[in-house]
């Protein structure tokens, strides 16, 4: 089966792990993947496992974590880390993705599923999610929140952002472009070395809001548990940059 692939990998090997580096938000979020879990013992897997950002440190809470990406580049990235964890990846597009088991607990975080830019495509990546999920197992989805990006540019179609890193003349500019009725979000992300060098790259998603998701989960057999802000559990709201929308595959 072919496997289509974005390009993201390519674009941001090497540096990825410096836009999302390993700190509180990380540990925020293997924390509360974890605490969502319904029983570790029914195996997890991840969808866009990238470098193991999550999955590493999530295999010492909940056991060994089977990982999917279509991007080589991550992957390669992925087993140059494996002593930092128990992840077994698999080269695979989360759209057509048949696994020969199912867990306990499927997630796409880092807004994975926004970066596929059709509906057709995300419906049926959540589709493979559950059917990759047993009877009583759970799908986590975090991804952009498009009220609350279209809120971040305060009625613009294009913004600049900065972001300081502690260490000195270092952080990320990020220029980005809302098109088609504020549905498709590109940004180009800049990150800039103490040591004057700097990298770029481009991404586009297609921006999302917790009842589509909600959609393409019934439409899959789930049923949708809860809307979230953050990691936290807080509720949601429109104005937050990201949502994290759980759900639960009926007994």
């Amino acid at each position: 089966m072919t496997i289509e692939d974005i390009g993201y990998g390519g674009q941001f090997r090497g540096w990825y792990d410096r836009i999302f580096p390993s700190g509180a938000a990380t540990r925020a979020a293997v924390d509360a993947v974890a605490r969502f879990h319904p029983d570790p013992a029914w195996g997890t897997l991840e969808f866009g496992v990238g470098t193991g950002r999550i999955a590493l440190p999530l295999s010492h809470r909940v056991g060994p974590v089977v990982g999917v990406d279509s991007s080589q580049e991550m992957l390669a990235a992925l087993e140059k880390k494996a002593g930092e964890g128990e992840v077994t990846a698999e080269l695979g597009d989360i759209r057509t993705y048949r696994g020969d088991r199912q867990y306990g607990l499927v997630y796409c975080v880092c807004s994975t599923l926004s970066l596929i830019l059709d509906p057709e495509g995300q419906r049926d990546a959540i589709a493979r999610a559950a059917e990759h999920l047993r009877p009583g197992g759970r799908l986590l989805v975090e991804t952009h929140n498009r009220p609350g990006i279209v809120n971040l540019h305060q009625g613009l179609a294009r913004t600049t952002m900065f972001v300081p890193y502690p260490e000195r003349d270092t952080g990320l500019q990020l220029h980005a472009t809302l098109l088609a009725h504020n549905r498709i979000w590109q940004v180009s992300t800049m990150l800039f070395e103490t040591d004057g060098t700097h990298r770029i790259g481009t991404e586009t998603a297609r921006l999302l809001t917790p009842d589509e998701v909600d959609v393409y989960a019934r439409d899959s057999g789930l049923r949708p548990e809860g809307h979230y802000s953050n990691w936290q559990r807080t509720d949601y709201a429109p104005e937050a940059g990201l949502f994290v929308a759980s759900y639960i595959k009926p007994a």
